[in-house]
């Protein structure tokens, strides 16, 4: 069995599909109470103002951490009790990422469907338990005649870490979680490009058009035109399947993220990164675009 088999194995698991059916619309609902200010610690924690997903940035302070506990534990297993505090301290950080880590990347769980959703969610019930037992461990070496157990169980909770820690990877490199769908190996066109005859667009409305083998959500709003990269960056989705809203954005139909129509910025995540914008043009009744400079290539 290869890794692919043992991720198609976990996405089947019915228990997860149930658990993720009844978590992930609970959190989500959690965020739309908050109002205004529930989408403000949604869009941070998903780091829609860092331009890039917060909770990889978070990760590295938890498994940096535990990282250099487990050496230290392995230097005073063998005699050399000085590195006790060392270990101590190091896994005392490392629960305080844990909290930030497990925060930012429930949000982002938010906005993953089927396949992505299982696997995210055994890879954060992985870092729980795996959080529980440095929990115990840290508590346990306060007490007398138990620091061999506590490093026992750093040890393992160090095991399910990494397995979990793959399974993060595999989301990102395998199934593109957190990666920006709008890189691409095809130009944008930084020419102005043919899309659509200006008649088949009318005004409050969004259109799908190409511009070689760019497809280009167009959009028409009081009267003046607009122009961004069709695919949403956050997984793919189309954003001309999505909602033109009153205050010249559009939102994807997928997950929600909302572009601000005039410079492709993300008003709302999951998206972390901005669309490509392009410059417009009427030649010849048709409508032309071409990449805006220091753009996306």
């Amino acid at each position: 069995m290869n890794a692919e088999d043992v991720m198609d194995a976990i996405a089947k698991q019915e228990w997860l599909n149930a658990a993720g059916d009844k978590i992930q619309p609970a959190i989500l609902n959690a965020y739309k109470a908050g109002g205004e200010a529930g989408q403000k610690i949604k869009n941070f924690l998903h780091g829609t103002w860092l331009g890039h997903p917060l909770h990889p940035v978070i990760t590295d302070v938890p498994v940096g951490s535990w990282t250099a506990a487990a050496v230290l534990d392995g230097m005073e297993l063998l005699g050399k009790k000085k590195y006790k505090a060392g270990a101590d301290a190091a896994i005392a950080i490392g629960l305080f990422g844990a909290a930030g880590a497990a925060v930012s990347g429930m949000t982002d769980w938010t906005g993953t469907t089927k396949k992505k959703r299982a696997i995210g969610l055994m890879h954060g019930l992985m870092n729980i338990s795996a959080t529980a037992l440095y929990a115990t461990s840290y508590y346990m070496r306060k007490q007398k005649d138990s620091r061999k157990t506590a490093i026992g169980l750093a040890m393992l909770g160090y095991g399910i870490t990494s397995v979990a820690a793959y399974l993060g990877g595999h989301l990102i490199y395998n199934e593109q979680v957190g990666v920006d769908h709008t890189a691409t190996s095809v130009e944008y066109p930084k020419e102005f490009t043919a899309v659509l005859p200006e008649a088949e667009l009318a005004d409050n409305s969004m259109k799908k058009g190409k511009a070689g083998e760019i497809d280009i959500l167009l959009a028409r709003k009081n009267g003046e035109i607009f122009a961004l990269a069709n695919t949403c960056s956050h997984l793919g989705g189309p954003l001309c399947d999505g909602d033109l809203l009153d205050d010249c954005s559009v939102r994807c139909p997928w997950h929600h993220s909302v572009f601000s129509l005039k410079d492709g910025s993300v008003i709302d995540g999951p998206a972390t990164e901005p669309q490509p914008k392009f410059e417009t043009r009427i030649n010849n009744g048709q409508i032309e675009v071409r990449l805006i400079k220091n753009d996306k290539q």
